[in-house]
């Protein structure tokens, strides 16, 4: 059957359409989205939409094929249960990716239903040893891990602050847990004495108990394991009970919020260690710093430039496999390699940085200050 002129047009536009549709390109994220930690979630979305839009802009082609990423961003609640119900709805959707989960115990938690649909799980957050030692081939990290840290925070606390006896608390969640025994160990080697092991929850506000039993002891640093909706808390109790000793801890206090939450009893009385290098030193920093102010009207408070490099090393990956499917992304982001916003972005066999970074640094009134850094 011969086709008029205008139906002939028209099966040549819906032919050129089709040829030019995208392929959509679903990325899981899930952090926390509400509640204490929610600063820190919303953080990392906005990375990795950044990330996202930029991508998009550039009109991506894999395979031949153009696609457009689309972000699925699910409320864990920094809760194991919660992040499970999250990981298993990722799954079932056949999500090509996922960014997160936010915590090392929601990480830790899910990283098996990720391992079994071959699906890449990239924390931009979870600092705890264990998530990349579980034997998966799908769990990836994009900053330090708590081991790389505790040695940096225990060599300044024995170099640069010279204590002999310190004090620890931790939340016990995996994170707080988990930073806390590593710097123990390590300050101890360093010739420490620790005069005092307390503990708390990620739930507390009240560390009057705590904070008696410490003072008693008489440390020159408290090191706490935990996040900055406790610690802030934390050194306000210390400054009124009168206690010296600075709190010292990891990334889950070295963040902008801190300042905020803290206020006055911040200046000079915290040091704490980022999973990188900082902001102002990472190659991308300032500029991407720059362009987060612009779009959100807020500064960045700690993940957004890990979660963004985590956005692009799913991209290379796809690019890199010629394909959007999730085990071919898995297999390829242990060939990925490139700079990133953060400095050199590539995995090791357990899917850690080949090349961590570490910052120490401390609060001038509510300005944060970085003092030294601490490369492999």
């Amino acid at each position: 059957m011969r086709l008029t002129p205008f139906a002939h047009a028209l099966a040549l536009a819906l032919c050129c359409v089709g040829a030019r549709a995208q392929t959509v390109v679903t990325i899981g994220y899930a952090g926390a989205l509400t509640g204490a930690q929610a600063h820190f979630g919303k953080d990392s979305e906005r990375g990795i939409r950044l990330a996202m839009d930029e991508i998009n802009a550039s009109h991506p082609v894999i395979a031949g094929k153009p696609v457009k990423f689309e972000l699925d961003a699910q409320d864990d609640g920094a809760d194991p249960r919660q992040a499970t119900t999250v990981a298993q709805r990722f799954a079932d959707n056949r999500v090509s990716a996922v960014i997160g989960h936010q915590n090392s115990g929601t990480s830790i938690a899910v990283a098996r239903i990720y391992a079994q649909q071959h699906i890449a799980e990239l924390t931009p957050s979870a600092t705890n040893p264990e998530f990349t030692r579980l034997g998966f081939d799908t769990t990836f990290r994009m900053l330090a891990n708590d081991d790389f840290l505790g040695e940096a925070l225990s060599r300044f606390v024995s170099g640069s602050l010279q204590a002999k006896r310190v004090a620890i608390i931790d939340d016990r969640t995996a994170y707080g847990q988990g930073i806390a025994e590593v710097f123990a160990k390590q300050v101890q080697a360093s010739g420490a004495t620790i005069v005092a092991r307390e503990y708390s929850s990620d739930k507390a506000f009240d560390f009057a108990v705590v904070l008696t039993r410490v003072k008693r002891a008489d440390p020159q640093v408290i090191f706490f394991g935990g996040m900055d909706a406790q610690g802030a808390p934390m050194l306000k109790q210390m400054r009124q009970y009168a206690i010296k000793a600075p709190l010292v801890g990891g990334d889950g206090l070295c963040t902008a919020e801190m300042s905020k939450l803290a206020g006055a009893a911040l200046d000079g009385n915290l040091y704490c260690a980022d999973g990188g290098r900082s902001l102002s030193k990472m190659p991308g920093g300032p500029a991407f710093a720059a362009k987060f102010r612009k779009v959100y009207g807020e500064p960045v408070q700690l993940y957004a430039p890990y979660a963004y490099d985590a956005m692009m090393a799913i991209y290379r990956a796809a690019a890199l496999a010629g394909s959007t499917e999730a085990p071919n992304i898995a297999a390829a982001l242990h060939r990925v390699t490139f700079q990133g916003v953060t400095g050199q972005v590539s995995f090791d066999a357990h899917g850690d940085l080949r090349a961590p970074a570490a910052t120490i640094s401390t609060y001038h009134g509510e300005k944060k200050m970085a003092l030294t850094e601490v490369l492999k």
